[in-house]
């Protein structure tokens, strides 16, 4: 099972982002499993922690991350979800770890390792293959 789970949700051009407070990086939402969880709790588990107010539809596995990431050197073990439906404000919940949450363009702004790999993978750059 992966160590977390992440949620990529995308309306009209733009993803679903959150930014952490320690460091300023922006990431898809999301968080670390816990003891006996499964991938799909962990990510209803958190986004309700950090989105309280954010009602998410079915969830797809996209994909399960277990690589090294080759910009940072950090080893991913992620189960990234797809989400189609989504609705409700974006209200953030845990204010000490997440400082905003948006709906923005897939590009332009730092991001985390693991958010970066999403990016790159399910956002090409135009002109990239």
């Amino acid at each position: 099972m992966a160590k977390s789970s992440k949620l990529v949700v995308a309306r009209r051009g733009r993803v679903l982002m959150v930014r952490r407070r320690r460091d300023g990086l922006w990431m898809f939402p999301g968080g670390r499993r816990r003891a006996g969880e499964s991938e799909r709790n962990c990510l209803r588990r958190e986004i309700r922690e950090e989105l309280p107010k954010l009602k998410l539809g079915p969830l797809k596995l996209w994909k399960e991350v277990k690589a090294k990431n080759r910009r940072s050197g950090r080893r991913m073990s992620d189960a990234i979800f797809l989400a189609k439906k989504v609705s409700g404000r974006l209200k953030v919940g845990d204010k000490k770890e997440i400082d905003r949450a948006v709906w923005r363009k897939p590009r332009g702004f730092r991001l985390t390792p693991t958010s970066r790999y999403i990016c790159d993978k399910l956002f090409p750059r135009r002109g990239r293959r």
